[in-house]
């Protein structure tokens, strides 16, 4: 009786704490200061209206970056000649990340830690912020970590169904963000190592489900490209400017010049590998040295759009109030992780978690380290965060 009343009350603090969490991104929408989207934000809106006016996958050139953002922006768009219905259902599914994360806290490091973790989700400043501006990462973070949650599911239950649900969202996440695709192997991999031969069947159906998600956008740049490129061609690029002397600018004019985008990609990606063979053997510590102090930072977007100008002259009484505001949280999550991961007791699905954060760490190494590439990673902070602050058992 007692863990069905446990159960009920652990749903029902899980959907408060996400009606609060949409409700503070309303408010922010509704009340930030007027702005215009910046840097990559323009590269997303503009593909959303090349995509709304041309929505075939056949009748545009789309191809280093994932598909999937810019096509949810301009489903709205199509209908209402404006972003900010895009804007609008954005925040309400950037919202439906605090359930999934309490949800993946209760499978792995138990109800009330995720019930924490699930409060970081919701008002963690930097995700509030994200929601009301356009970065892929409001909708990847909440794809990725849906597809987590059904993945520890079916190893608990046991159930087909839930395997084929992990699938078709982890599919989704890699059309949304190209990173998660090499994680997949890891993910159908651990479950397999579960379970005995039920294990094996699930994960073979989790694979398969991702696969039938991705296969049709893998087989139009098959068709309109010639070309095997399973999801996008920007890896080549990011690994060009992530290992090279050359500036950052020099080398996107450098990739340019080349004719064709396959041939682009081909150019950058052997790039990248000639700057990597030449920085041996101290490359792997140079990178470690450079590119992890950026990925964890305390930095942050809303503060870099204040230096960009894109809030237009903001007072220094309030940029610092903001500093305040982003940083602190991240700061003490971080705190609180490190405590957490120091205790942390390595059962259930918390192994799979903290290789997924190793894995994130790695990739940002190879390539190249920012402080925005690591919200994917953040609600294993939240989660590490949540053990920390739960109250200790009564002795």
């Amino acid at each position: 009786m007692r863990d069905t009343t446990d159960d009920a009350a652990f749903r029902r603090t899980l959907l408060l704490l996400t009606l609060a969490g949409l409700a503070v991104r309303v408010a922010l929408l509704v009340l930030e200061p007027s702005t215009s989207p910046v840097a990559d934000e323009r590269t997303w809106t503009d593909w959303a209206r090349i995509v709304a006016e041309r929505p075939s996958p056949f009748r545009h050139r789309m191809i280093f970056h994932p598909p999937l953002y810019p096509y949810f922006l301009a489903g709205p768009y199509a209908l209402t000649g404006s972003f900010l219905p895009a804007l609008a259902l954005q925040v309400l599914v950037a919202s439906l990340l605090v359930p999934a994360v309490g949800r993946v806290g209760a499978l792995t490091v138990g109800r009330t830690a995720g019930l924490v973790a699930a409060a970081c989700a919701a008002f963690y400043p930097e995700l509030v912020w994200f929601s009301c501006h356009f970065w892929v990462e409001n909708v990847f973070l909440v794809l990725l970590w849906w597809a987590f949650e059904r993945l520890l599911a079916a190893d608990r239950s046991g159930r087909a169904r839930d395997a084929l649900a992990a699938g078709l969202l982890w599919g989704a996440a890699v059309l949304a963000r190209e990173t998660a695709l090499y994680f997949l192997p890891v993910a159908a991999g651990w479950l397999a190592l579960r379970r005995g031969c039920s294990g094996l069947a699930r994960a073979g159906t989790m694979i398969a489900a991702a696969v039938l998600v991705v296969a049709p956008w893998t087989w139009r740049n098959w068709e309109a490209f010639d070309a095997f490129v399973p999801v996008s061609t920007a890896g080549g690029q990011n690994l060009f400017q992530g290992n090279t002397d050359i500036p950052r600018d020099e080398t996107y004019r450098m990739v340019d010049a080349v004719e064709g985008r396959i041939e682009q990609y081909r150019y950058a990606r052997a790039m990248g590998l000639a700057a990597i063979r030449d920085r041996q053997p101290a490359w792997i510590f140079e990178k470690l040295a450079a590119q992890m102090p950026m990925f964890w930072e305390a930095e942050s977007m809303a503060l870099i759009h204040v230096k960009r100008g894109a809030y237009g002259k903001v007072r220094p009484g309030a940029a610092l109030a903001l500093s305040v505001v982003m940083l602190l949280p991240y700061l003490a999550v971080l705190a609180l992780a490190l405590r957490g991961l120091a205790t942390l007791p390595i059962a259930r699905g918390m192994p799979l978690l903290l290789l997924f954060l190793a894995y994130y760490n790695a990739i940002h190494v190879v390539t190249h380290g920012f402080n925005r590439y690591r919200l994917p990673v953040m609600p294993v902070l939240f989660l590490l965060a949540g053990w920390a602050w739960r109250p200790a058992p009564a002795m």
